[in-house]
This record gives C-alpha cells, sequence and structure tokens, in this order.
C-alpha cells in the first residue's frame, strides 16, 4: 500500500511528497505522516527539504471526512508548529488549490514556490468558522499590510499564485514549482541559513507594527467587511484576530484564535453553513435508483433569444459549446445578439476577458429563425412564453425534426412538464431546466425530473450542470416546482402584513436585517409589478387571494411598474437607482384598508420575520411531503442558490430547525387560528416531524 506521505532524497536535499488522492487533504494519516517524515529527513541529516503534492495539488484543504467528528493528533496547529521549528529550511510547492489548512502549512514552511495558477485561500468563512491553525496570524504577518490581510482572510476569496506573490503570501513564481523549489532548496539550504539563523523566515517571529495608520486602515477594513457579511459572524471574528496578530504576542494570537474557531464551530451560523455544504454536494447528485451513463452533448439548441433564452445559450457558449439560436424573425435574432455581445464586452471593461474572447464566443452562434437547423442538436432548451398551449407548440414541433436521442427541455418556471411532453412521442427524452435570471449569472439550475423522463436523461443534464459550472437541484413535477411554489405563500403573507399595517419599507428592512439580500417589495419592483399583475390575471384565484395584491394591481394600472417605470412600491433616482419609499404607493394602501376597514396596527419585526419565514418552511413541508422535493437539504440549496437566503441561516428548513420545528408548528397552528387563518395551511408533513423530535434529514432516512 502506497504510503500518503513519503520521503525521497536526492542527495541531501529531502522531498517530502504527500500523496492522498484525489487532492492531497489533510486527514489524520497526511498529518502525522508530515510530522514523521520530516524527522526522518532530520536524521538523514537533510540540508533542505521540499514539502510537496503528487498529482498537481499541494493540499487542498482538510478532509471532510472528519468534520463533526472528535479530532485526533497531531492537530494541524501542531503539525504547522514542528515545520516552522525545523531545523533546516522547508520549502512549500504551491500549486493547485492550496486553501485552508493547505495555506497554513505553506505558512508554516520557511520559503514558498508557487504556479502562477494556483489558488490560494482560506474560505473557512464560508463553513462559520476562520483559521484554526494560526492562519489568522501567519497570514497577516506573511502580507504585511493590514487592510489586505483582513480583505483576504475574511472574505474566503482565493487568489491566483500570481496575486498571492504581490500580497507576500509566496515568495517566487514559476511554471516548474517543484525545480524551483528544489534548486532553492540547494541555495538556503546552507549552514548559516539552519537552526537560529532561520528566525527571519519562521513567520512566527515577525513583529507586526499597530499606530495610528494601522488602525485606521483595519477600521476602514472592517468597514467593508460587515458590508459583505450582511450579518454572518465569522468573517467579523476573523478580522478581529487579523488585529490580534499585530497587538499581541504570536503565542496568544494563537490562542485566541483557536478560542474563537472552537466558539464558531459550535454556533448556528456554523452549523446551518456546513449544513448546506454537504447539501449542495447531495443536490447535484443522482437519486440511489437512478441508473446509466450520460449521453454526449457537443450541440445545444437555444429557442428563444431574449432575456433568459440569451443568458441560457451564454452559459453554454462560456462552456465552449457550439449553439443553435433560434428566433421567430432575423430581427428578434439581431437584437438578442446584440445584447448578448453587449454584455460580454462589460467584462471587457472590467478585464474580466477580451475582445478575441468575444469574437471566440459569438463565432459559436448559429443563427437560425428554422426549427430544421436544430435537427443535430443533441439537447434543446426552450426558453419561450409562459403558456402551456406555447410551449406544447414547440415541442410538437421539436418531436418531428429531433433527432432521435436529443434530450428536450423546457425552461418553464411553473408549468406542468409532464403535460408539455405528453405532446411528443419520446417523453422519456423531455425534462424542464428551469434557469434563473440572469441565466448566465446565477448559478441554480432546477432540474424538473418528469414521470416519464429516462434515467440517462436526468444523468446526462447533471453532468452538463457541472460542465456548465451550475449548482444542480432536482425536482418533481408541480406547479412552480420547488423554490416558486414556496415563494407564493412568502409573498402573500408580506402583502397581509401590509394591508394590516406595515409598510412596504419596514417589511423590506427587516428580512434584509434578517439576511435577505433583498426584500419582498424591492424584488417586486426590480422584477416588474406588471409581471405579477399578468401572471395574477392567467390565474383562477380565490377572491380572498386576489384581494391580497389589490394595491399592487392598482399600481400597476396607474403606470408605476416598478424600477422599469421609474416608481413602484418605491420612486428610484434616474441617476443612481437609490429608493425612496413612493408617496402614491402609500395613499393607494391606505385605500384600500379604508375599503376593507382593515383598522391597521403596529407589526413588529419579529412578527414580519415568523410569518414570512414560517410560511416558507411550512410550504417547504408540503412539498417535503408530496415528494416533489427529495430532501430538506435540496430546498435549502434552492433557496440559496435561486432567492437570495441568508447562506448563513442554511436555508428556510434549516432556519425552521434551528428555532424549532415544535416551536414552528405550534406558532404556525397559532396563524391558522388567527385573523389571516384562510390564508394558512398547515403542513401535516412538518407536524409529524415535529412531533418525532428529529430533523428533516433523519425522518427523510426512516
Amino acid at each position: 500500500m502506497t504510503k500518503s506521505v513519503s520521503l525521497e532524497m536526492r542527495g541531501s536535499i529531502a522531498i517530502v511528497w504527500i500523496d492522498n488522492p484525489p487532492v492531497n487533504a489533510l486527514s489524520h494519516h497526511v498529518r502525522s505522516g508530515i510530522v514523521d517524515t520530516l524527522r526522518e529527513a532530520a536524521a538523514a541529516n537533510a540540508s533542505a527539504a521540499v514539502l510537496a503534492g503528487r498529482g498537481g495539488t499541494f493540499i487542498a484543504g482538510a478532509d471532510i471526512r472528519e468534520f463533526g467528528k472528535p479530532p485526533i493528533e497531531p492537530m494541524l496547529g501542531e503539525v504547522c508548529d514542528t515545520i516552522e521549528a525545523t531545523e533546516f529550511p522547508v520549502i512549500a510547492v504551491v500549486e493547485g488549490n492550496t486553501l485552508g489548512g493547505g495555506l497554513e502549512t505553506a505558512l508554516g514552511c520557511h520559503y514558498r514556490v508557487a504556479h502562477s495558477k494556483a489558488k490560494v485561500g482560506f474560505p473557512e468563512v464560508n463553513l462559520g468558522l476562520l483559521p484554526g491553525a494560526a492562519g489568522t496570524q501567519r497570514g497577516p504577518r506573511a502580507i504585511n499590510d493590514v487592510a489586505t490581510a483582513v480583505q483576504f482572510i475574511a472574505s474566503g476569496k482565493p487568489v491566483t499564485g500570481k496575486q498571492a506573490l504581490a500580497m507576500g503570501l509566496v515568495d517566487q513564481l514559476d511554471d516548474n514549482p517543484l525545480d524551483a523549489a528544489i534548486a532553492m532548496a540547494a541555495e538556503v539550504g546552507t549552514e548559516a541559513n539552519r537552526g537560529a539563523g532561520l528566525d527571519e523566515r519562521r513567520l512566527s517571529k515577525v513583529q507586526l507594527q499597530w499606530n495610528a495608520d494601522t488602525e485606521s486602515a483595519f477600521d476602514s477594513a472592517l468597514k467593508q467587511v460587515a458590508a459583505q457579511a450582511r450579518g454572518a459572524n465569522a468573517p467579523l471574528r476573523a478580522a478581529e484576530c487579523v488585529m490580534d496578530a499585530y497587538k499581541i504576542p504570536f503565542a496568544e494570537g494563537v490562542k485566541k484564535e483557536r478560542d474563537t474557531f472552537m466558539e464558531l464551530v459550535k454556533s448556528d451560523q456554523s452549523n446551518a453553513l456546513r449544513h448546506i455544504f454537504f447539501a449542495e454536494r447531495a443536490a447535484a447528485k443522482a437519486p440511489a435508483d437512478i441508473s446509466g451513463t450520460p449521453r454526449e452533448i457537443k450541440k445545444v439548441g437555444v429557442i428563444g433569444a431574449g432575456t433568459m433564452g440569451g443568458g441560457i445559450s451564454m452559459t453554454y457558449i462560456e462552456a465552449g459549446y457550439p449553439v443553435v439560436l433560434l428566433e421567430m424573425s432575423d430581427e428578434a435574432l439581431d437584437r438578442g445578439l446584440a445584447t448578448i455581445e453587449k454584455n460580454w464586452m462589460r467584462g471587457v471593461k472590467s478585464g474580466r476577458t477580451t475582445e478575441a474572447q468575444v469574437k471566440e464566443r459569438m463565432n459559436l452562434y448559429t443563427r437560425t429563425t428554422s426549427y430544421d437547423d436544430l435537427a443535430d442538436c443533441d439537447l434543446i432548451i426552450e426558453a419561450v412564453f409562459e403558456t402551456m398551449q406555447v410551449k406544447r407548440d414547440v415541442f410538437g414541433k421539436l418531436d418531428k425534426i429531433a433527432k432521435p436521442t436529443a434530450i428536450l427541455a423546457s425552461n418553464t418556471s411553473y408549468l406542468n412538464v409532464d403535460d408539455i411532453a405528453a405532446v411528443t412521442s419520446r417523453p422519456e427524452n423531455v425534462l424542464g431546466m428551469h434557469y434563473f435570471s440572469p441565466a448566465n449569472i446565477m448559478k441554480l439550475l432546477e432540474i424538473v425530473h418528469a414521470e416519464k423522463t429516462a434515467d440517462d436523461v436526468l444523468l446526462t443534464i447533471l453532468d452538463i450542470a457541472k460542465k456548465t459550472r451550475k449548482q444542480a437541484a432536482i425536482s418533481g413535477v408541480g406547479h412552480g416546482f420547488i423554490g416558486n411554489r414556496m415563494l407564493t405563500p412568502y409573498i402573500r403573507q408580506a402583502n397581509l402584513l401590509v394591508l394590516e399595517g406595515a409598510s412596504p419599507e419596514q417589511v423590506d428592512k427587516a428580512l434584509t436585517d434578517f439576511g435577505w439580500a433583498m426584500g419582498v417589495f424591492a424584488v417586486s419592483d426590480l422584477a416588474g409589478l406588471d409581471i405579477g399583475y399578468k401572471s395574477r390575471a392567467d390565474q383562477d384565484l380565490s377572491e380572498a387571494e386576489a384581494q391580497i395584491y389589490t394595491a399592487a394591481d392598482r399600481l400597476v394600472e396607474a403606470g408605476h411598474l416598478g424600477q422599469k417605470s421609474g416608481s413602484g412600491f418605491y420612486t428610484y433616482d434616474p441617476e443612481t437607482r437609490a429608493r425612496k419609499p413612493n408617496p402614491e404607493a402609500l395613499r393607494i394602501l391606505d385605500e384600500v384598508r379604508a375599503e376593507r376597514g382593515i383598522n391597521t396596527r403596529e407589526i413588529s419585526d419579529e412578527e414580519i420575520i415568523e410569518r414570512t419565514q414560517y410560511a416558507l418552511a411550512n410550504e417547504g413541508a408540503l412539498v417535503l411531503g408530496e415528494g416533489v422535493a427529495r430532501s430538506a437539504g435540496d430546498i435549502d440549496v434552492v433557496y440559496n442558490y435561486g432567492y437570495g437566503y441568508p447562506r448563513w441561516r442554511g436555508g428556510p428548513m434549516k432556519y425552521a430547525e434551528t428555532i424549532g420545528l415544535k416551536k414552528v408548528a405550534e406558532k404556525i397552528k397559532e396563524f391558522k387560528d388567527g385573523p389571516s387563518g384562510v390564508h394558512w395551511h398547515p403542513s401535516e408533513y412538518l407536524i409529524k416531524v415535529a412531533s418525532s423530535n428529529k430533523g428533516f434529514a433523519a425522518h427523510e432516512k426512516d
């Protein structure tokens, strides 16, 4: 059996090889192996050591299989201290993804040689944690710029090897970092650069200066972190630890970092973030009863060059797939392709892409107004008007011209995919692919597994989601699937709260304070109030349901369509898009309340959060009970990636568990018995899980 850490001697230079496929994660046997192998190198009288990873990666980070388990010594901090205390210089070969504990290990080394395309970072804050092996203490000492250190460690965003060199995290770049590190080892492995002579290369010995300028830079950086964190604790606590690197001795800073780490591990936020970390991986996997081999996708057809179709086509072009783009007229194609090119050219201005790359992408398009040109496509996605008859007409045409192995997908947001598939002679090749706007940017892909969808078709779309960098989540057939179905009661409660006395601004502020990216009414204005108006006109709503939206409908009828018209629930500055409450919206609300004889009352932010978030969780439980969603984790993934739910709360289902399912179920029963009870339909599944004293995941396993 191959050892996960082994020693190779090249003359007096020791190469300590880490070989723990696929990414050299810091499993216990790797940690202990590094310590033991460095001792072997010392016994072999090594003049210097090179710490390198097999397979083109140094160390990608912790072993996620050890998450939640009791720690086993040696802990990573001990490993890093052992490396740093070694009597001979140790050079890290930084390549591939060198993240979290991998970067902490590299910082324990005396020198670091990196590949320019390496990815270096501390992603721990994304799990509600911070670097726990002196990363917040050695990192700032390597960087020696407090603002840069705060942003780097508190953001969790990786940088390239080239950026890491500029920041001071690595000492040298080379496209062959192993050979460069060996050459460096030969140069620095001298008597003068051993023992105490290595102190200037031991980051724990570096003294940082805290003064008025440093404090000012830190305060400015901290404000930026707080704005970006939107309620998440870990980034702010990480920033505090960076300050400690400047203000207190290294050993004290390490102890405070460890204490903070242990405190965060036990927090609801870290628990929620770890939940969503594993949930998004589970959501992207096929159900256990699905088997087969994905089909090969070489060419993609997209029907519709509007906002959705254009964005979907950009997604595939950016992944390198040639796209046949179909529209009903050359004029519509011209408009769509012009918008696509304009969107990519914005990337040229910001430096994300080049004009040559934009030209290459545009050359991957085949434009057409004829369905016949889709005949050789392997995957065809329609993004046409959201009515059943239009969708069925499109699929009827596709059935006649698409090759037998082609996968036919609908981008429908609400409609029954089984009904769409029924107009074809090949329902096994049909499924839903619900993208979110703008489709080239939003990461969520809600895959609708229709009744007759073939296993290999589902596997193909899960595979294509990965290749186009989308987060997949599988839904069964049902009106609105997972996300949009749950959105209805959420929006309903927001509108009821406003009728009962809250203002749109108060509701939105309570939601953004909770952590949502935007509030209900700001989102409605962004999407266009006329969208909801038209949608309600096409639905057979009860009188009680329709009356909830009277104020919104009157705004539309008075020409207040949202941002597109400059006013909706808010008014918008034409230059800055800054919003203020719209006096006309408030007047209409008062008018509707008076007509209904509603006596307004003071509504607390707590009630706003309870009613909106519990409505989401209750509908999610209904979706689970009906089998539309596979798991509560899938629902949380949908809401994180598609709707701007605060990630550090885990998702609507995880949030309900954090509050306590019994408490949530009891509160929903209270709402059912209250003045707006007609709009509450308590989930029997939620009540069942709550009474079992188990969480959703445990109940799903049962």
